[in-house]
This record gives structure tokens, C-alpha cells and sequence, in this order.
């Protein structure tokens, strides 16, 4: 088990590292607020599960060594970025085109929670930008006398998990403000442009942003 775990210094300037990075919000926590808002707190922890699961995708990936095809071909990468910029700007597209829900719906629309788990999902694996963070952030809390493999792993995991609680935090924040929106009149209609313009916004952030946001 020592070759999978870091010395116990290293872990816990990982750990708190960790912790400083999963609080600041990013694309992700835009995302699964924006879903928390228009659908409730389900879909907001629908969402959360999604893109957690995805965000292990890419750990996994960068442990693998996805993250280095993605660092040195420039057109896998591109293909990948502009796949998941594509998902996010459809989603809002579908967004904007539903139905308009009536006043008296629990949310602003309905919500299937296995789609929202598959949205959240592909939205966080189709940024190989994680990948490539994780490819540049796990190895500086990495023992070089263990695996590189079973660390970039673990740590991968360990960060998720803690993206994952945070995440939840502003799930359960999002979800108390829905309520006193609905009670607003106008909100449940204004509440799909706002969901449509979040997506797409995010979609074209994610295309034409350089660097790498969680």
C-alpha cells in the first residue's frame, strides 16, 4: 500500500491544495448550479455525480497517459474540446427550445435524471483539459520511490471526492435560492433563457479558453 500512497507531507499539502481549488468555482460548478436552478436539487446532484464521474475519467486517462497524446497532438486535443464546446452550446439549444413550463411546475422544467447524469458526464469527460490538469497537478504530490501510476490514481480519486463535496455545498446553496425564484413572477419563463444562455456561454467558454478551469 506505501507504493500507492505519497509520504504523509506530500498528502497533506495535496489535501489542502486540493481543497483550495475544489471552493473556487469553475465551468463545473456553473453547470451543475445552472442545472440546480432550472431543476431542482436532484438535477443538481444528478448533474454533480455526472461530472464527478467524468472528472475520474479523466484522472484515470491522465494516470494512462491520455493527458500526454492531448499535450503533444494538437489535433486530438482540438477534436475532443470542440466536441464537448458542441454538447454544451446543443444542450442550451434544447433548453431554449422546450416548452415553456407553468407557474404552478416544481421547477422550471422537467427532469430526467438519468439524461442529466449522462449530461453532466460527457460535459466533464469531453474537456481534455482536465485530463491535462491532472497530468501537471498529481505529479507534484507524487513519491518518485512509488507508482506513479497508483498514485496518479489515488490522487485523482482523492481529488474528485473532494471537488465532489464542495460541489455539493453549492448544490444545497442553489437549492434553497430556487424556491424564492419560482415565487417570482415571470421567473419559470425567464429561468429557460437563463439556462439556454449558461450553456451556451459555457460551450463558447470552453472552445475559445486556453487554459484549464474545473
Amino acid at each position: 500500500m506505501d507504493l500507492l500512497l505519497p509520504s504523509w507531507p506530500l498528502m497533506a499539502a495535496f489535501l489542502a491544495a486540493s481543497v483550495a481549488l475544489a471552493v473556487t468555482p469553475g465551468p463545473a460548478v456553473v453547470y451543475i448550479v445552472t442545472r440546480t436552478l432550472a431543476q431542482g436539487r436532484g438535477a443538481g446532484f444528478a448533474s454533480l455525480g455526472g461530472v464527478a464521474l467524468g472528472n475520474l475519467g479523466n484522472a484515470t486517462g491522465a494516470a494512462l497517459g491520455l493527458a500526454a497524446l492531448f499535450a503533444v497532438s494538437s489535433l486530438a486535443f482540438s477534436v475532443v474540446k470542440y466536441a464537448g464546446a458542441a454538447y454544451l452550446v446543443w444542450l442550451g439549444i434544447r433548453a431554449l427550445s422546450a416548452p415553456a413550463p407553468r407557474q404552478a411546475d416544481a421547477h422550471f422544467g422537467s427532469a430526467s435524471l438519468p439524461r442529466i447524469f449522462r449530461d453532466g458526464f460527457l460535459v466533464a469527460l469531453l474537456n481534455p483539459k482536465t485530463a491535462i490538469f491532472f497530468a501537471a497537478f498529481l505529479p507534484q504530490f507524487m513519491d518518485p520511490v512509488g507508482s506513479a501510476a497508483g498514485q496518479s490514481l489515488l490522487l485523482g480519486a482523492v481529488f474528485v471526492f473532494i471537488a465532489a463535496l464542495t460541489d455539493a455545498g453549492y448544490v444545497l446553496a442553489a437549492g434553497l435560492l430556487a424556491p424564492l425564484l419560482l415565487r417570482m413572477r415571470g421567473a419559470a419563463a425567464a429561468g429557460r433563457f437563463v439556462t439556454a444562455g449558461a450553456f451556451i456561454g459555457l460551450g463558447v467558454f470552453t472552445a475559445m479558453a486556453g487554459g484549464r478551469n474545473r
